[in-house]
């Protein structure tokens, strides 16, 4: 596979902007169809943007988190599906570029900038809590390891030329195996049966002795000792999605209203856009939408300023001001998404139509983590200054 290389943030954005306006164009199909965003996908390899962070000293545009955020937020709103599966991908290539030696640093990161796309495989179901990981990595007398588990919502695993797998070693520990998508013994099962976010193919993958050399392993607990922001730039990137689907509910409600609904008889005006009640409610929806946008890039530049001097205090900044942003991004989306339906009246509810996807794919991909949660830990810093944990969640 070849693809472009992007020089810098501007570019990426402008290919960004102009992939939205593309995929935005048979995304309702492809939801409705269930049909599967191989093309779309390969598009974007193609284009660059999934290797926009990989760092300059390995030929890369080495894209800040604003930038980031922004490209996540263009492409959910126009299709929420589609921007979710790379998400775990800029996820793993972080992974890398922190705790990847210097040879798989070199080797995954020009894999990246010839277009190949990091899926993941990290959830499973059935255990304790999502961080009771019970996927093992069993040494060999060689050096290498057994790779054995089945993972569940492995979003991008279908589409993928590499999974990252989460394990636990002998020790324990948690680590990252990469692993070739046609590895033997590695089965990727489309059975993702969702509500929303229905091209995602976030389904099961299993691993039946699967063989990993010593050097496809990176060891992802040291993640987590001492300040990190891999937590902030994961749910940063959710955010930026949440965001999207609620941008992109708003503008399909206008479009709609200004071309197709009918003015309620009592308004005693022409045209439905012109209804004073109706412009009360885009205005009360378009301040959600706004200060989601306004908290997503807040929480951006947090991450790049935590980036340039990382400290505990930094590093709790950004993780705060992403669960702010998350929880906004959220909250807008589900109740821009249903407003939808009370701002266009009946014929807006027509199957046909498909514009509950917007709803759906809201609806499913804020259940991701528990906003809940997040309020918490922003209440207990306020509070008593306790700084947020460090789990990857957060």
């Amino acid at each position: 596979m070849s693809a472009h290389v992007i020089a810098d943030d501007a570019e990426a954005l402008a290919v960004a902007a102009s992939l939205a306006e593309e995929f935005r164009t048979g995304a309702a199909a492809r939801d409705a169809e269930r049909r599967l965003p191989r093309a779309e996908l390969d598009r974007l390899s193609q284009s660059g943007l999934l290797a926009a962070t990989v760092p300059a000293e390995h030929g890369g545009a080495d894209v800040g988190a604003l930038t980031l955020a922004e490209i996540f937020r263009l492409l959910a709103s126009a299709d929420a599906s589609l921007s979710q599966i790379p998400q775990s991908h800029f996820v793993y290539a972080n992974v890398i570029r922190r705790q990847g030696t210097e040879e798989q640093r070199k080797f995954f990161f020009a894999e990246l900038l010839a277009g190949c796309r990091f899926g993941n495989a990290q959830s499973e179901a059935g255990t304790k809590h999502v961080q009771d990981i019970r996927t093992r990595l069993r040494p060999r007398p060689d050096g290498s390891y057994r790779l054995d588990g089945v993972k569940h919502y492995s979003t991008g695993a279908l589409f993928a030329d590499w999974i990252p797998v989460l394990a636990r070693a002998d020790d324990d520990e948690l680590h990252v195996a990469y692993v070739p998508r046609d590895a033997p013994g590695l089965t990727v099962i489309d059975d993702w049966d969702g509500l929303g976010q229905r091209t995602t193919a976030s389904g099961t993958v299993r691993l039946e002795g699967v063989d990993v050399p010593a050097d496809r392993v990176l060891p992802h607990h040291l993640t987590f000792e001492g300040p990190q922001l891999h937590g902030a730039v994961a749910q940063l990137l959710h955010a930026a999605i949440d965001t999207g689907i609620a941008g992109g509910a708003l503008a399909e409600a206008a479009e709609f209203v200004r071309t197709k609904s009918r003015p309620w008889f009592e308004s005693g005006v022409e045209t439905a856009a012109e209804d004073p009640l109706l412009i009360q409610r885009f205005g009360e929806l378009a301040l959600q939408v706004r200060a989601s946008e306004a908290l997503l890039r807040e929480a951006a530049r947090a991450v790049d300023t935590a980036g340039v001097d990382l400290t505990d205090d930094t590093a709790a900044e950004a993780s705060l001001a992403v669960a702010a942003a998350k929880v906004q991004a959220a909250r807008a989306a589900v109740e821009v998404s249903s407003a939808l339906f009370e701002v266009s009246g009946t014929r807006a509810a027509l199957n046909s139509l498909n514009l509950h996807r917007h709803w759906r794919d809201a609806r499913t991909h804020t259940l991701h983590d528990p906003t809940r949660w997040k309020i918490q830990h922003i209440g207990r810093y306020v509070l008593n200054g306790t700084r947020p944990p460090r789990h990857g969640l957060l």
